[in-house]
């Protein structure tokens, strides 16, 4: 229910600030929650378009007297980027790099910019900004100096405080100030706005300076409260930035930071130091700091073992163990090359000196394997900053909770410490899961636990005071990274004293006098256990139903399909912009609607019943989903694996349930029921891309773009007569048909079987029993939501391949998204030992090729037929992880050049690309990079596998791009010719 000041508030946001007002339930949902375990429903949110909107809408707020919350990626562990007023979104906006100092290293920058963001401009220029925490490709500067972040690094590089040199912000009374280094004596400021609030701010410094030194705790991991050190009078320079680093928004509201830049890294060395035992490696690691490496990063035994199982991550540990560890210590230097080679060889040393050896027994058990290969330290660095989210892979309603997580202690301290919280939680019923920052004494450490049983939350309750008072006893910090949100501001005052937090609460009275910025954090806070703000609050409820696809995988209500919505934990990987190909919609737009987080949040939102009834199946939904392209990278690069393609066609099965199937629905759907009659009238369906008027009449009624090219359907379907190909005694294939090439490029099927037929293999045709329609894999019924039809289809199939399954037969396909049904979907749609049989024996083309060169048995001569070859994956091959595949069959052509494009999703997605409403998005994800790499490559022939990827590339460069099978099949015949 909208109150009216809600409503008052957002009508004024909406005449007087540019920008995306946000006020619906949906939207509000996406906001109420970051990557902690709580949630508020905020009154609305705002998306300000330059920094003078959001000045604005500050204004607009202080007047109407609701608290505001600055928010930047959202990946906040404590809670600080929610609350119950307005949100400013500067995420999308708010990025530029405002100056760049190239002498002096230094930069100015907006708060929204995200760091990988400001990493990859400045290193053109050979710098960086080198705080790297794990969520730098969607955490902003802004968020990361409210937090003082620190990353894995610091022990070289130190925290964002010891990297910022000046804040820009605006005052809760809307005063502009600069944030700066100054005299102790604040001459400087004399006659410019806020001398007087810096005045009373050293006051407090002053005053307090003697139970800071008391009380602070002795780390460099220490980001609990205000920076009241920062104030200290005995320094003759005071930077007054630093009481905002940290400040959580509590303080002022940042509208640009000067930040210290230093020089890139150069070649590294990482030693992957194994460990018998857990206790040995926390021991070790204040010997292996004296080595002076940049970084000393835990990997415990859990998290091997849930990493092992996420198929992104197999590789790289498969490269790095030996044996079984229980714990890695992943030492990294960056020096010179001939000095990395030295410390390598001193570590090693140390590791012998201290009694490690892969022949000793399990104490001492262990030793280094030394990595130079850059992707290798790579891929490493991907595991280790993927912690988080591994560990939160979890099929389980109990999940490993972050409350103590980033407790800081001295080094020597280290093994005795995580020894004994090791026993309070055993005391309390559960385990922890352990990684990150050895070289600090900062270790990621999650008990695991059901937020959902008020028994599990009174042992949070005692497992977090007595591990608090551990910290302590260690002369530790309790806040060392994450800062202190919702989560850790209730235990200041046994942290610093009841003096200190009054002078905490002096500071934001100071700054805020009514309460209006980021309420409620750092001080004046609520109980951390106050379950009423807990993402899964007492009241929580899933109204259960009869889902359409198997999620028994997962636990709770829907057959499961609660449990797996309930995997996003909110960390915000999917919000990356460069790398891998998740998520394409928000690529392009950047708003948190379109972002895999955003949709598994209104799902979650709507099942629960919080945003309206029927929810599920509204129009709000829909449109909270009609970006989503399915590109399944979710399901591979969400390290929680989330698989928001399949929780679509939930969707879309809900909605056609209640409101039915459109004409354009019917027509993608049952495509593959009518493409052979098509076939009869192809040059008429034809002329709809040659007359204008047709290409409007049709996007009128059936809401195709007239603006998009349809795709040409060909007289002469693959539709051969005969039902086996090649010798008979060859090894056997089944070679699947699809409807797309069988329809309009049957070229590509003639290639595929002339490849396998040349290179000796028997193929079969699967056909349908009756002979008459053609097999279909159920992809396009799926699209629509229409999973009865798509079953239906799928026995039908399984019925007509079982011979073959029953002789261990591959089934070998050309397109990706039919092809990867049987690997994916067949499975959810119809459970059970023939799909698992089906899935096990589906093989796109390549895949099968390389199988078969790599064991000997594809005996074709292949002949150089292209100089340059430009390969674009699709988004299925990808989530698959099979585009070594592609490579590897593409290399058996000699004397190839092979380039593969770095791109996300190409746009098109099935119907995607050619709807009214969408061809835009599908337009502009093709030009985030892989038309602009076809262009820039106007001689290379380019292969894509997917037909809708060709598509694309033709429409968009005016270039023909190819399957990889009419590739092989040339160089066969050139081969021949020869």
């Amino acid at each position: 229910m909208v109150d009216q000041s809600q409503s008052r508030l957002a009508r004024r946001l909406k005449a007087e600030v540019d920008g995306d007002v946000l006020f619906d339930a949906f939207s509000r949902g996406r906001y109420a929650t970051d990557a902690s375990h709580y949630q508020m429903m905020p009154l609305g949110a705002i998306v300000p378009r330059s920094m003078d909107d959001a000045a604005r809408a500050l204004a607009i707020a202080r007047d109407e007297g609701v608290p505001v919350t600055p928010r930047g990626g959202g990946t906040s562990q404590c809670g600080q980027t929610i609350n119950h007023g307005l949100v400013i979104d500067g995420s999308k906006h708010l990025r530029k790099i405002k100056s760049l100092d190239l002498q002096n290293k230094t930069c100015v920058v907006e708060p929204g910019i995200v760091l990988d963001d400001l990493n990859r401009a400045l290193k053109r220029h050979g710098l960086w900004f080198p705080v790297d925490i794990s969520t730098a490709s969607r955490a902003t500067i802004g968020g990361m100096a409210g937090n003082n972040s620190c990353g894995g690094r610091s022990l070289r590089y130190g925290t964002m405080r010891d990297n910022v040199i000046a804040i820009d912000a605006i005052l809760p009374d809307g005063m502009p100030m600069h944030f700066g280094e100054v005299a102790a004596g604040l001459g400087e400021l004399d006659g410019r706005p806020g001398k007087s609030l810096a005045d009373h701010l050293l006051s407090i410094g002053r005053r307090e300076s003697a139970e800071v030194a008391a009380r602070f705790p002795n780390v460099q991991r220490r980001v609990g409260g205000y920076n009241l050190d920062a104030l200290d009078p005995g320094r003759n320079r005071i930077n007054l930035s630093h009481i905002l680093v940290g400040s959580e928004g509590t303080l002022a509201y940042t509208t640009a930071v000067e930040l210290k830049l230093w020089p890139v890294l150069g070649k590294r060395a990482v030693g992957v130091c194994h460990f018998g035992t857990f206790y040995a490696a926390m021991e070790t690691a204040q010997h292996l700091v004296k080595l002076k490496p940049i970084a000393v990063e835990l990997v415990d035994s859990t998290m091997i073992e849930l990493a092992s199982a996420i198929a992104m991550f197999k590789p790289t540990l498969e490269a790095i163990l030996r044996g079984e560890p229980e714990a890695l210590l992943l030492v990294e230097f960056g020096e010179e090359e001939a000095e990395n080679k030295s410390r390598m060889r001193q570590l090693s040393e140390l590791m012998g000196d201290l009694g490690f050896g892969f022949d000793r027994e399990r104490k001492h058990w262990g030793g280094v394997v030394e990595v130079y290969d850059p992707a290798l330290q790579t891929a490493i660095t991907d595991l280790r900053t993927s912690g988080l989210n591994i560990m939160m892979s979890m099929k389980d309603q109990r999940k490993p909770i972050s409350f103590v997580e980033d407790c800081a202690v001295p080094l020597p301290q280290l093994a005795d410490y995580t020894e004994n919280l090791t026993r309070i939680f055993e005391k309390h019923g559960t385990r922890g899961t352990w990684y990150a920052h050895a070289s600090e004494g900062c270790l990621h450490v999650r008990p695991v636990l059901n937020l959902r049983l008020e028994k599990d939350v009174k042992a949070m309750r005692a497992i977090a005071e007595e591990a608090f008072a551990l910290v302590r006893a260690y002369k530790g910090s309790h806040s060392g990274e994450h800062g202190d949100g919702l989560l850790r501001s209730e235990f200041h005052e046994p942290m610093f004293g009841t003096k200190l937090v009054r002078a905490f609460e002096e500071v934001k009275d100071t700054f805020d006098p009514n309460g209006l910025f980021n309420p409620g954090k750092i001080v004046h806070s609520t109980k951390f256990d106050d379950r009423s703000l807990f993402r899964y609050a007492p009241d929580y409820h899933v109204d259960d139903f009869v889902p359409q696809l198997d999620w028994s995988d997962y636990p709770g209500a829907i057959g499961g399909l609660q449990g797996a919505v309930e995997m996003c934990n909110n960390n915000g990987a999917c919000r990356k912009l460069e790398g891998g190909a998740m998520c394409p919609s928000y690529r392009v737009t950047r708003d948190e609607q379109h972002v895999t987080r955003g949709r598994a949040n209104s799902l979650r939102l709507a099942l629960s019943g919080q945003i309206g009834t029927e929810a599920f199946s509204s129009d709000e939904m829909a449109e909270t989903m009609k970006l989503c392209v399915s590109c399944k990278s979710c399901k591979r690069e969400c390290p929680t694996g989330v698989d928001m393609a399949k929780m679509k066609i939930e969707v879309l099965a809900a909605r056609a349930k209640k409101k039915g199937y459109s004409l354009r629905d019917r027509l993608v759907a049952f495509m593959p029921h009518y493409a052979r009659y098509a076939a009869w009238i192809a040059p008429l369906l034809n002329l709809r891309n040659a007359l204008p008027p047709m290409a409007w009449a049709l996007e009128k009624i059936v809401g195709f773009s007239k603006s998009r090219s349809l795709p040409e359907w060909k007289a002469r379907r693959f539709a051969p007569k005969a039902s086996a190909f090649g010798p008979s005694e060859g090894r056997e294939v089944v070679l699947w048909a699809d409807t797309f090439n069988a329809s309009f490029e049957p070229e590509n099927l003639d290639a595929a079987l002339a490849v396998l037929t040349g290179a000796g293999y028997r193929v079969h045709l699967a056909q349908a029993e009756d002979g008459k329609r053609p097999l279909c894999c159920g992809r396009t019924f799926l699209s629509v939501g229409n999973v009865d039809a798509a079953r239906a289809e799928m026995a039908r199939t399984l019925k007509a391949l079982k011979p073959f399954l029953d002789r261990g037969v591959p089934l070998v396909g050309l397109e990706p998204s039919c092809l990867f049904t049987f690997r994916d979907e067949l499975a959810a749609v119809l459970p059970g030992d023939e799909a698992k049989r089906a899935a096990a024996h589906a093989m796109l083309f390549e895949e099968f090729v390389l199988r078969e060169a790599r064991a000997g048995r594809f005996t074709a001569r292949l002949a150089p037929v292209a100089a340059k070859v430009l390969l674009h994956g699709h988004c299925h091959q990808k989530a698959f992880g099979t585009m070594g595949a592609v490579e590897g069959a593409l290399r058996l052509i000699p004397d190839l050049d092979l380039d593969l494009i770095e791109s996300s999703c190409c746009g098109m997605a099935g119907a995607f690309g050619y709807q009214a409403e969408t061809i835009e998005v599908s337009k502009a994800m093709a030009e985030l990079s892989l038309l602009p790499a076809v262009r820039k490559a106007p001689d290379a022939i380019v292969i894509a596998d997917g037909t809708s990827c060709r598509h694309q590339i033709k429409d968009g460069t005016e270039r023909e791009a190819i399957h990889v099978a009419r590739l092989l099949a040339s160089s066969m015949a050139a081969a021949e010719a020869a």
